[in-house]
């Protein structure tokens, strides 16, 4: 089995895991898990998408089934362990004084080995089932990454986790517009896009880039740079503001106004007088 301490349970996690257990076990047959979105797609019949998760892919790759966990015998099976570990192992954690990642990672190694020693049962079968990996590292690496495809457009132009990419114009991408190329996102954070198998050269632009203004106070150019804009700025004639009803000023006159402008008022009584036939 395998034991760590990670930032999130994530499938980039589990691939770190799993690739701990091939180079100490090697192959099995199959693993037993529940039903986790990271191990199985939830809505089963969804029009879009492989069928399968990333993990459940990376599985199929390396010939290993996967049982998800379907009755509550099973379910029991795969969380007993997990109810265990968590209570046992923060005291074991607290009475070793460790309260940080790095330190937790180092420590579990030698607990594995004492907990398997204490608890751990014989096999009613004593075979071993798992086989030799055989794979090369190149080829495990690219299996236990994020894989998928991207539509390339005429502009040689491709989006990938709101990152704009540009594929290098040469012989191979020009016949790459309206199809599809495949990305390889790698637990590093590096990203590849790749034809048949063929990398491919590319630039990115992220949109969420920003600029902090630690980077700019950081840099002495720059800051030089906005010095002289504002000394520019500073130089300008002010900008005449824009008048508007809102901008003058009412001066008051002392006299009573019920809401009514005299002029109109005076107006009004003398349409009044006319209509009744009175002198004015």
């Amino acid at each position: 089995m395998q034991l760590r301490f990670v930032t999130s349970e994530s499938t980039f996690s589990y691939f770190e895991a799993l690739e701990g257990y091939l180079a100490d076990h090697g192959r099995p047959v199959a693993f037993n898990s529940d039903k986790h979105t990271v191990f199985r797609v939830a809505q089963q019949g969804a029009k879009s998408g492989h069928g399968m998760t990333q993990f459940g892919r990376a599985l199929n790759e390396l010939n290993i089934e996967i049982l998800c966990a379907n009755s509550s015998q099973a379910k029991g099976r795969v969380e007993r362990a997990n109810r265990t570990l968590q209570d046992r192992l923060v005291k074991e954690l607290r009475l070793a004084d460790i309260s940080d990642m790095e330190a937790g990672n180092a420590f579990l190694l030698g607990f594995m080995q004492r907990y398997n020693a204490k608890f751990a049962k014989s096999p009613r079968r004593q075979d071993n089932l798992h086989r030799a990996l055989n794979v090369e590292p190149n080829r495990l690496r690219d299996t236990l990454c994020w894989r998928d495809e991207r539509y390339v457009d005429r502009n040689l132009v491709l989006r990938y986790d709101r990152k704009r990419i540009t594929l290098e114009e040469n012989n191979l991408t020009r016949d790459l517009v309206g199809k599809y190329v495949d990305s390889y996102e790698f637990q590093d954070g590096t990203l590849e896009f790749r034809s048949k198998g063929v990398p491919l050269p590319y630039s990115a632009y992220d949109k969420d880039q920003r600029v902090s203004h630690a980077a700019i106070t950081g840099n002495k150019r720059l800051s030089a740079v906005l010095e002289h804009i504002k000394q520019e700025q500073d130089k300008a004639p002010p900008k005449k503001r824009r008048a508007d009803t809102q901008a003058t000023r009412y001066t008051p006159t002392g006299r009573r106004n019920n809401g009514w402008n005299s002029k109109l008022a005076k107006v009004a009584k003398e349409k009044r007088a006319v209509s009744q036939g009175s002198d004015v």
